[in-house]
């Protein structure tokens, strides 16, 4: 009854959370119970299910809550007690509960004390294997009636095959290394898993043959059962918490000397029913999926270390172990489903793991034993395959590995590489591809294209060689094409290799683009989604190669500007632009959008000039569309555009561009209003571009009434939400930095002026994210760049200074710390900073900054504690130089005996190493638009200038002015002499150093 009252009806509101405690209790108490001699082994394997499926239900419910009754280390210790119940060899003394910890957790595996219900059979059982290992089962179903029919789908292809597991059978020696049970009998099994040897039950009488396949049969469900009910905890249960029993199901190293521990790889390789097998790897792929947190601490490249091993070293070996045993079980799976499944585990394990933190060699192994599966006679195994090999080159892409072994021949490895005969010779390769094989071969390219693009384009392309199964119906387009799964996942896998090796995908440009117009061309959507995709990676890939090779002498190794522009003719001519006028299709749409939004400038400016109107003009009207996804997705295309030299100084465009943009940034969608935020935030850059480049013409030109709507627009964005303010309050800042004394005359500039000010110092003193705050203070530096403005003497000014002194000194986050000092340095001249008062203000907040400039409680942020104390630095010398004799007291009120010590040693610290401090200090947040490129002051000319100036008025001063004079004044000059002392010391030592060498 339990079972029912957890299950839930959809639409209806679930069991209340006293009955739920209850019911969880009756089924716990049921798992733990013993079997009672009186029941029947297979009423008992019923009751066992029932309740398995019924904690099934309850977990289905819901987030997993830790409540004093309900103990997850219980549960999984009798979970993992009957995902090995009745396993053939395997008699599990499991502990009543599992802790949490690094350490594997022992269970012992008693095999000689099997459950009695099935000693003799087994051990009649493995008797009868031994003398008949090349019999065949498949009849032993047909004597048990219904449920032996069922057992033998079950172990379909379970059957010995005649092919050997490869040249290395040492990895087979089940008992040393990768077996996990022990047969009743004692004898250890070798070569192959337990499941694969053949056995006969002609041994058995009829009713005895039927009754030990129906206990099997029952038994498995269990296992099943359990490892369901395992699936359903790893989906409600939060990883960071399983992480902690990590060991208890995934093993850390072979079994040497001893039993090795019971995990789901020995269910993988050892269980006799291919459903069981793959339920294992189900729930081992849950628990890898979203795992790369959790396993980036894996590490083994340093030196081993003798008195103890760090967890980063056991999590290695764990890794290494979880491929050594799933390519095991690659090997020997003869079941299709479960064959998948491996693969799919593979796919999981490959994406969650650091390799650039392991020694290599790890995924040579699998990726020569997972090519022959790509023609495998299932399509649901070539579709995994294909998966596999899309995770192998997308991950931490390019790996050096991975790289070596896509420049191989199609018909070898890097294993079976001519001159390469070990490990370290594979290491040393890896590490240097351009040089020259011992075997004469240059392995720093291949002779021809990439053998696995080859392969992709083929399987995409071309018909199919023979007939596969009958899984394969009804996926095609073609009749005597690879099915669209097949097509589908080769053409993800050339989307990656583009994205990740686009250095070996480069030579095949043209073809790769001709592919992707046949598929844009085709009927199926998805395909033309597909095709969509590759094109946008391969012109995204132009862009990097251009992108990080601008300012290098290694210009040969880009593709050419030509070739660029002839690849974007033949697609632009081709279907792209259908599907880009395609309204029945807007995720196609969408999809064009963003192809076309990955042409190179430069490729772009030589085109046809109605090639380049037309992209333009379509991309214009999708701002329109009906669909938000199209709508998003041109109005982002646009902001790429306005960036492009050609197409920048175009006031027409501009102003087109402008009006699409405000009016995407009134829409009702979120993402509409991000992507068109966004675009004016790169439209106004191109303003201040132009302002600095063109001049006053472009500027005059520019439409007032467009610029104040633009004015008025980015303000309501900055109260809209983080991801449309983070780009708004850019956009804001270069407005007011590019408006002109025409524009601040008229009276109708004042409340938006006005009203864009507030906006930035609401943001800049907010709760918003420090992405949004950053660009904030980012803005407001913008501003003060700004001449023209009255700062200083403006209302604004004031509450302007006293945000920037705020965060400065208060903010959590570095990042914006830096930027609101270099946004407080930005003015140029004594003025700009108001009265006495506001100028002490600024003052005091950046010594108060730097003096507590360590201080922080999120050890993260102590990485950028050397840019902030530069930036910091740099402001006060900056304030320094502008300060008056009327300034001097603010000056000397924060130099107290307490604070003085620590300012003098940061200030001379900075002026031994400012160039380097600063480079990091100035770039911002990954990723982000706002970037400050001006030039440091020379930190030691500043002082000496301040020294000159202030020396002069000192005889002038009055008698309480000439105290704080002193004391600056011997506050700069203690600087500027330790500083030199510091100096001369260095270059005395390097000089008696340089004396000593020979």
């Amino acid at each position: 009854m339990s079972i029912w009252l957890c299950a839930s009806v959809p639409g209806q509101p679930y069991l209340e959370e006293p009955y739920k405690g209850v019911c969880y209790g009756i089924l716990l108490r049921t798992l733990q119970s013993p079997k009672p001699p009186d029941v029947e082994d297979i009423v008992f394997c019923s009751l066992l299910q029932s309740a398995l499926k019924g904690m099934q239900y309850f977990l289905n419910g819901g987030k997993w809550k830790a409540v004093p009754n309900q103990d997850l280390g219980t549960l999984l210790a009798v979970l993992k007690r009957f995902m090995f119940y009745g396993l053939p060899g395997v008699s599990v003394e499991m502990p009543q509960v599992l802790y949490p910890a690094p350490l594997p957790q022992y269970e012992t595996v008693s095999a000689a004390k099997p459950e009695p219900a099935q000693d003799s059979a087994v051990q009649k059982k493995n008797a009868g294997s031994q003398q008949n290992k090349k019999r065949k089962s498949r009849g032993k179903g047909k004597k048990a009636g219904a449920e032996g029919k069922r057992d033998a789908e079950e172990g379909e292809g379970d059957e010995v095959k005649s092919a050997g597991v490869g040249g290395d059978q040492s990895g087979w020696s089940l008992g040393s290394q990768s077996s996990s049970v022990t047969s009743a009998s004692g004898v250890t099994p070798q070569l192959y898993p337990s499941w694969k040897k053949g056995s006969s039950d002609s041994e058995f009488s009829d009713p005895e043959g039927g009754m030990q396949s129906k206990l099997r049969l029952y038994q498995a469900r269990v296992r099943q059962s359990a490892l369901q009910c395992f699936l359903a905890v790893v989906k409600c249960v939060e990883k960071r918490i399983l992480y902690g029993y990590w060991s208890s199901f995934v093993p850390d190293a072979p079994g040497i000397g001893g039993p090795p521990p019971l995990t789901l790889l020995t269910i993988a390789l050892k269980d006799p029913s291919p459903k069981v097998r793959a339920g294992s790897l189900q729930v081992l792929s849950a628990l890898l999926e979203g795992s790369r947190q959790f396993l980036s601490t894996a590490e083994d490249t340093s030196a081993p270390r003798q008195a103890f091993t760090p967890f980063s070293a056991t999590l290695a070996a764990s890794v290494r172990e979880l491929h050594r045993g799933l390519l095991l079980a690659l090997v020997a799976e003869s079941s299709c489903q479960t064959l998948t499944q491996v693969l799919k585990c593979l796919a999981h394990l490959v994406s969650n793991v650091p390799y650039n933190r392991l020694r290599p060699g790890l995924l040579s192994p699998l990726w020569k034993q997972i090519r022959p599966y790509i023609r495998h006679r299932d399509v649901n195994v070539r579709v995994s395959c294909l998966t596999l090999f899309g995770a192998l080159v997308s991950t931490q892409a390019p790996l050096p590995e991975i790289q070596l072994l896509l420049q191989q021949p199609g018909s070898t490895s890097a294993l079976n590489t001519p001159g390469v005969r070990t490990p370290q010779e594979l290491s040393h390769n890896w590490r240097r591809p351009g040089t020259s094989s011992p075997g004469g071969g240059v392995e720093g390219g291949p002779e021809g294209p990439c053998w696995l693009l080859q392969l992709c384009v083929s399987l995409v392309t071309q018909p199919r060689e023979e007939p596969y199964s009958d899984s394969d119906a009804g996926g095609s387009s073609g009749a005597s094409l690879e099915p669209s799964p097949v097509r589908l996942e080769a053409l993800q896998v050339l989307a990656h290799l583009v994205k990740g090796y686009f250095s070996l995908a480069q030579t095949s440009l043209l073809e790769l683009g001709q592919l992707s117009a046949r598929c844009l061309a085709e009927q199926e959507p998805s395909v033309q989604l597909h095709g969509a995709k590759l094109l946008e990676e391969l012109g995204t890939g132009i862009i990097q190669q251009y992108r990080a090779d601008a300012n290098t002498p290694q210009s040969a190794k880009l593709v050419p500007v030509c070739q660029v522009v002839q690849f974007w003719s033949e697609v632009l001519s081709g279907p792209l632009i259908s599907a880009l006028q395609n309204e029945q299709h807007p995720t196609l749409q969408t999809s064009a959008c963003d192809t076309i939004s990955s042409i190179l400038p430069q490729a772009f400016s030589q085109l046809p000039d109605k090639t380049q109107v037309l992209c333009i003009t379509l991309l214009l009207g999708l701002t329109y569309s009906e669909n938000s996804l199209v709508k998003s997705a041109a109005v982002r295309a646009l902001g790429v555009y306005i960036l492009f030299p050609c197409l920048r100084e175009d006031v027409m465009f501009v102003a087109d561009t402008a009006n699409a943009i405000l009016t995407a940034l009134d829409d009702r969608s979120p993402n509409v209003r991000a992507k068109a935020a966004w675009s004016l935030g790169n439209l106004t850059d191109t303003l201040i571009v132009n302002m600095q480049s063109v001049g006053l013409e472009f500027q005059e030109e520019f439409s007032d009434m467009l610029l104040l709507n633009m004015l008025r627009s980015a303000t309501k964005a900055s109260g809209d939400k983080d991801r449309v303010k983070s780009n708004a309050v850019r956009a804001l800042g270069n407005l007011l930095h590019f408006l002109q004394p025409v524009h601040l005359g008229k009276p109708v500039f004042e409340q938006p002026l006005q009203e864009a000010m507030t906006a930035l110092i609401e943001t800049v003193r907010g709760d918003a994210t420090m992405k949004v705050r950053w660009n904030a203070c980012y803005a407001l530096g913008n501003t003060f760049r700004n001449r023209s403005l009255p700062l200083g003497s403006a209302v604004w000014s004031k509450e302007a200074y006293s945000a920037l002194s705020y965060v400065v000194t208060s903010c959590k986050n570095f990042k914006v710390r830096i930027k609101s000092a270099a946004a407080l340095s930005v003015p140029s001249t004594r003025d700009c900073y108001g009265d006495v008062d506001q100028f002490a203000e600024v003052w005091q907040a950046l010594a108060q900054a730097l003096e507590h400039s360590e201080d922080t409680e999120d050890f993260l942020e102590y990485r950028y504690c050397a840019s902030l104390r530069s930036q910091l630095c740099r402001a006060l010398l900056h304030l320094l130089s502008l300060c008056q004799p009327e300034d001097l007291p603010a000056l000397r009120s924060s130099l107290s005996d307490q604070s003085r010590p620590v300012l003098q040693d940061l200030l001379v610290r900075y002026l031994g190493d400012k160039d380097v401090a600063l480079v990091a200090g100035v770039d911002g947040p990954a990723g982000e638009e706002a970037v400050d490129h001006s030039a440091p002051e020379d930190g030691l000319m500043v002082l000496n200038e301040t020294l000159t100036r202030l020396k002069g008025p000192l005889e002038e001063t009055v008698l309480d002015r000439s105290e704080d004079l002193k004391t600056v004044l011997s506050f700069l000059e203690d600087v500027v002499r330790n500083f030199e002392e510091i100096k001369e010391s260095d270059c005395n030592e390097s000089s008696l150093q340089l004396s000593k060498s020979p």
